[in-house]
């Protein structure tokens, strides 16, 4: 159910308020290109700006919108556990497919703390909860075997988004989790090398302006066309490199205000992207064909 070319939604804003007939406009375009869920309010959709009352329209709009016709995969995690359980529960009772639940960010847990913190997520919902790694943000990594235990002991926690960088880590999470635990790569970057080691997808932040290009290259490497799966990942890689010239999302909404997708706002403290930056960034999306 979780699986292929997931997109990272940015939120849209305009005025300083959340875009809503943009935020369906870009379900649209995502859902007609071919992407197989969609993950609203993630680290790319600003959600550590956006008040409680946003972030729940924002999940209650996606599901709205997608009308069952791929997943949505709700970012409701906070480095509060009952934050992050409020928000599960309301994203739950709108009718989302699962829950991403990023690491608590600022506290430093220790392992046994995220064990507990996740358990307590799990246990208060129905959903299935996707786990959410990235210790570049939240100054913590889940170990493998801290993974391992929750996927044991919460039959409702059934994958991990991993952003480590570590490709041996979610190997380890692969041996200890079994092939039924979804690992999904976090980094559009390493989207090919994770599929190859068991992973099932992505969760992009590319997609958001290519999504028909993360899509095909997913598929074709399903099918066994690895060869056509690398000239994709090759001719996809300086416009990933592109997405990160800044903190993620300042590239990318960036770039989607240059194509026309929505408005290039961002809330501090996120800042407009640097002249030199945008320059590079104009570049890549020359050169891959999509700006003229």
């Amino acid at each position: 159910m979780f699986k292929g070319s997931i997109v990272a939604l940015v939120t849209p804003f305009k005025d300083g308020r959340v875009d809503e007939k943009t935020l369906r406009d870009l379900i649209e375009f995502q859902i007609k290109n071919g992407t197989s869920a969609i993950v609203p309010c993630g680290t790319t959709g600003e959600s550590a700006t956006l008040s409680f009352e946003e972030h729940n329209k924002v999940i209650e709009i996606t599901v709205e919108q997608t009308k069952r016709r791929v997943p949505v995969i709700a970012g409701t995690g906070s480095n509060s556990t009952e934050e992050a359980i409020m928000l599960t529960k309301h994203a739950e009772k709108v009718g989302i497919d699962a829950s991403l639940q990023i690491s608590p960010y600022y506290n430093k847990p220790t392992q046994r703390g995220l064990y507990f913190h996740f358990k307590a997520i799990a246990e208060s919902v129905k959903i299935p909860i996707i786990l959410y790694n990235i210790s570049s943000r939240t100054a913590v990594n889940i170990e493998p075997e801290t993974v391992a235990k929750l996927a044991k002991d919460c039959k409702n926690i059934v994958g991990i988004k991993e952003a480590s960088g570590s490709l041996e880590q979610m190997a380890r999470i692969k041996a200890l989790c079994g092939p039924d635990f979804d690992l999904i790569s976090g980094d559009d970057s390493l989207i090919l090398p994770v599929l190859a080691i068991g992973g099932v997808g992505v969760i992009s932040v590319v997609a958001n302006i290519v999504p028909q290009d993360v899509s095909k290259m997913i598929s074709e490497f399903e099918k066994g066309n690895l060869k056509r799966a690398q000239e994709i990942f090759y001719k996809l890689l300086p416009l990933i490199k592109a997405m990160f010239l800044e903190t993620n999302p300042i590239p990318v909404k960036t770039a989607m205000g240059l194509l026309g997708l929505c408005q290039p706002d961002l809330r501090l403290p996120l800042s407009s992207i640097s002249e030199e930056n945008l320059e590079k960034l104009k570049k890549a999306l020359r050169d891959y064909g999509v700006l003229r």
